[in-house]
């Protein structure tokens, strides 16, 4: 076939679709003050407007037309470079008296509704959890609650050694400045290294066999309050 005459040829049905979706999708995304991505346009097409058509050729009509939703920011806030803690505690966990070093980490499992994840703060003196968090994400404000809850119970003078992994939550603005406004001192271990916070890695293992793994948990509810019970009734 010749340039001239793939010129003249009438366009095919599937084109003629495209085109009409394409119509279809930008007027969408228009009335939505460009706000809709894919999902939310295909939505409108198949349930408001009862045209059946594919997710994933909604988001090739966008992507060929240039449209796309409205994105939200970072879901956490990392500290500034500067702010970044070092390790202040070279695996030497041993202290001579309480709320001089603590030590949070975050840990999850498994229910029939979804995992649930659990941030303890540990006092490596007294080995006692000195501060907990228990929700269905594992977000900034998971560790930011466990670290202010230690913070409001215990009153630690300032110089007191907080120390975590490299994880996101840890490194986030929220947790960085609650820990430094409290006159704590953030101290972070080496990336992928189980033996910087070993001590923690060893309460998790304990509440493995003496709790999460003696049975299947329906709820999340109901793994919450088991972990309660074993953290302030049992363990303290």
């Amino acid at each position: 076939m010749s340039y001239y005459e793939w010129l003249t040829r009438p366009m095919s049905a599937r084109a003629v679709r495209h085109a009409w979706l394409t119509g279809l999708i930008t007027e969408i995304h228009q009335q939505s003050r460009a706000n809709y991505g894919a999902r939310r346009v295909h939505a409108e097409l198949r349930l408001g407007r009862g045209i059946v058509v594919g997710h994933g050729a909604v988001e090739m009509l966008m992507r060929r037309a240039g449209l796309v939703g409205a994105m939200g920011g970072p879901k956490w806030r990392r500290a500034k470079r500067e702010d970044v803690a070092l390790d202040l505690v070279n695996r030497q966990f041993t202290r001579n008296g309480p709320n001089q070093l603590w030590v949070t980490d975050i840990t999850e499992h498994h229910t029939r509704e979804g995992k649930l994840y659990c941030a303890v703060v540990l006092d490596t003196y007294s080995r006692r959890v000195v501060g907990w968090s228990i929700d269905a994400s594992s977000t900034a404000a998971l560790v930011t609650n466990a670290l202010g809850m230690a913070i409001d119970s215990r009153r630690p003078a300032a110089g007191t050694v907080i120390h975590s992994d490299q994880g996101v939550q840890f490194a986030s603005w929220a947790f960085t400045k609650r820990a430094r406004d409290s006159g704590l001192m953030p101290s972070v271990g080496s990336v992928g290294d189980c033996y910087d916070n070993s001590m923690i890695e060893a309460f998790w293992s304990r509440m493995q066999v003496e709790l999460l793994n003696r049975r299947r948990w329906r709820t999340r509810i109901e793994l919450a309050n088991a972990i309660f019970d074993y953290l302030e009734i049992w363990h303290n």
